[in-house]
This record gives structure tokens, C-alpha cells and sequence, in this order.
């Protein structure tokens, strides 16, 4: 894992609902972000499972609901479990790389923000202790995570999926601008989905092919 950097703002035996609070506050990055922040967590001490992708994108900024775009019911779909499971706090911790929408750029979304897992991430574990299954959406997630166990390329790393079992589960983002990419890759689907969705049954401890 990366290095954590101190936040100047933590302090011993800080209590949930004020790190809770102080995240939604945030402004550390309001100047390189173009709409003004708005950080988007889902995060709950009695949270089980743990999602770890980019960064919010736009109609995300503009709902403030976690994943509520094209790509959230991808990841739904590959997850087999519904909304009314997917934003229960208490069973679905979210938690992106960058908590705020950082704008566009030539290609997409900017890359997220560098100051929130550093600031954050730390104090969040620190209270979210019933973690057992982290899902690294994308290779900004997996880098963070995994360090030098990642390897040379996204693809790689999540074929390696195996590799990092039983705490994560790497996985390529469900935008559908990554049809061909599933299309090139049908491992992914014949050979991993079904690994992650038993996890994730057993994590939330729901019925397999009965979460919808």
C-alpha cells in the first residue's frame, strides 16, 4: 500500500460521525475542482464489503448517490445484488479513490484527486473494522492496494485475480465504454464473475441466485 500521510486534522479516538462529517465537509482539493466539491462516500462501521473505484463522475456529483449511472448498473449486474442492497450503508461500504467529481479532460474524467486516500483512507479503516472483501475498480484502486503486488497492466492484474484472494478482488471499471475489452478478455465473465458474486453472497451473507 501506499504511504499514508498524516492529516493534521485527525485525532485520537476521533469518533465516526465526526470523521463522517469531516469528509463531507472537505474542501482540500475546491480549487482544482471545477463544479466545487462534494464528496461522495457510502460508509457505515458495520459494513462488510467495501467498494474502491475512481471518482464520482457527473450525474454521481449531480445525484450525490454512489454509482447512479450506466456503469453502477453494470457493476450491479456483475455484483447480482439490487440497489436496496447495494446503498445499504450498514452492508455496502463506498468509498472511491477521489471522494469529489474532478472535471474533464481530453479523454474522460480527470484522474482522481491524489489528496483523498492519503487524508482518508487510514481513518476510515480505522472505524470500518468488519471489512472482509475489497473490490479495486480500476488500476488507480489496485496501484493504492496492492503496491507492487499489481502487475504490469490492468488486464493482467485482474486475471490474477486469484492471486489476492480471499481480502480483494480486482476488476476492470463496467463502464460500457469496456464492452470490447470483455469481448477481448471472455475469461472475465466465465471465470471471475461467477468467483465474485459467490463472495459477495457469502460476505453479505445472502442467498447466491437469490439477491435480486
Amino acid at each position: 500500500m501506499s504511504p499514508i500521510v498524516q492529516n493534521p486534522a485527525s485525532a485520537p479516538g476521533e469518533s465516526f460521525d465526526r470523521l463522517l462529517s469531516a469528509i463531507r465537509a472537505c474542501t482540500v482539493c475546491a480549487g482544482h475542482l471545477p463544479l466545487g466539491p462534494r464528496p461522495i462516500v457510502q460508509l457505515d462501521p458495520r459494513a462488510r464489503l467495501m467498494i474502491v473505484g475512481q471518482a464520482p463522475g457527473l450525474k454521481v456529483h449531480q445525484t450525490g448517490i454512489p454509482w447512479n449511472d450506466a456503469s453502477g448498473r453494470m457493476l450491479r449486474q456483475w455484483l447480482d445484488i439490487d440497489e436496496s442492497v447495494f446503498h445499504d450503508a450498514s452492508r455496502v461500504a463506498i468509498m472511491p479513490m477521489g471522494f469529489c467529481y474532478p472535471g474533464r479532460g481530453k479523454g474522460g474524467d480527470l484522474p482522481p484527486r491524489k489528496e483523498c486516500a492519503p487524508l482518508w483512507f487510514d481513518r476510515v479503516y480505522t472505524h470500518l473494522t468488519r471489512i472482509e472483501l475489497i473490490l479495486l475498480i480500476g488500476r488507480y484502486a489496485q496501484a493504492w492496494y496492492l503496491g507492487k503486488e499489481q502487475k504490469a497492466n490492468l488486464t493482467r492484474t485482474v486475471a490474477a485475480f486469484a492471486e489476492y484472494a480471499p481480502r480483494y478482488i480486482p476488476l476492470v471499471h463496467p463502464s460500457p465504454r469496456n464492452t470490447a475489452w470483455m469481448q477481448r478478455n471472455p475469461w472475465f465473465e466465465q471465470d471471475l464473475l461467477p468467483v465474485l458474486r459467490s463472495r459477495v453472497a457469502a460476505v453479505l451473507d445472502l442467498p447466491q441466485g437469490e439477491t435480486r
